[in-house]
């Protein structure tokens, strides 16, 4: 057994195997490793390691293009060390040109994720939710999947082709970029910026194959159920802010009781307890070791 986790090259294979078997895969997203790990606990076969939360947590800035490569394959690492099911990582927009992209595929294989999805806007990117997105061609983009796919080692993480036309140009654009990255040879396809059902229900019926849906917690897509996406046809559901909106709403909320009472005993029943905290960051094994060797 690993002391900081169980993830290698294979988990990339165990994803494919995943895909094949049918059926949608939620994979919720992660700001940091310890909601990584809290995404284990409960259950769910994959984790979304969000560029949106990995700038929040890492900076408190928004998602806007902030995070450099290494920064980006650094947190994708310790994040593969804390958990055993597969990761699928933002990688932007590749960090550069064609010999970037290519590290980037290689630094992600290496840092242990079981994908990348790499998109098509204009660097410096931002979240597919704002306003202002840019796009480069798509021919110039269908080069970059290629080379991504070119680049990749053996076993390494699948590839998937983002496209973030729909809130920059609208939804025949999206369908086409998509159907055309699909012809570049991507494993998956992800639509990113859907906000209405409409939106979702278009990606659905005209992109055949496998690709990726987005629900963001504040749109109308929330209520679509993942029975709902798997029955239109999805193979992979993030839930990028989920994790992220609540804890931060959480941690807001018992900062308030501490401020306003000089005591967060009125907080308590909202937090884990000590032991509980301690099981989840896997404590009782580091113990077992020092009492073994120490």
């Amino acid at each position: 057994m690993r002391l900081f986790g169980g993830n290698t090259l294979s988990v990339s294979e165990k994803l494919r195997q995943r895909l094949k078997a049918g059926g949608i895969i939620a994979a919720p997203g992660a700001p940091d490793s310890l909601t990584a790990r809290l995404i284990e606990q409960a259950g769910f076969e994959a984790i979304y390691m969000t560029g949106f939360g990995a700038t929040a947590s890492r900076l408190g800035r928004p998602d806007i293009g902030l995070l450099t490569q290494t920064e980006m394959t650094a947190h994708a690492r310790d994040m593969a060390r804390a958990v055993s099911i597969p990761i699928i990582a933002d990688a932007d927009t590749g960090y550069g040109g064609p010999a970037n992209i290519a590290r980037t595929v290689e630094e992600y294989a290496q840092a242990g994720v079981a994908a990348i999805h790499l998109e098509d806007q204009v660097a410096p990117k931002r979240c597919g939710q704002l306003a202002g997105i840019r796009l480069i061609p798509a021919e110039e983009n269908v080069r970059r999947l290629k080379c991504a796919i070119a680049s990749r080692p053996a076993n390494g993480p699948l590839i998937i082709g983002r496209t973030d036309a729909m809130p920059a140009i609208g939804p025949e654009e999206a369908v086409r970029r998509a159907l055309m990255y699909q012809d570049a040879g991507v494993d998956l396809v992800f639509v990113d910026g859907l906000k209405k059902i409409a939106e979702v229900e278009t990606v659905a019926r005209q992109v055949p194959g496998p690709k990726v849906v987005s629900i963001v917690d504040g749109n109308e897509t929330t209520a679509l159920t993942m029975r709902d996406l798997e029955q239109m046809g999805f193979a992979v559901v993030f839930y990028a802010m989920t994790a992220l909106f609540t804890a931060a709403r959480a941690v807001a909320d018992a900062l308030a009781v501490l401020k306003r009472d000089g005591t967060p005993a009125k907080a308590a029943s909202a937090m884990m307890s000590y032991a509980e905290f301690s099981a989840l960051v896997d404590l009782p094994r580091f113990q077992a070791l020092d009492e073994t060797y120490g």
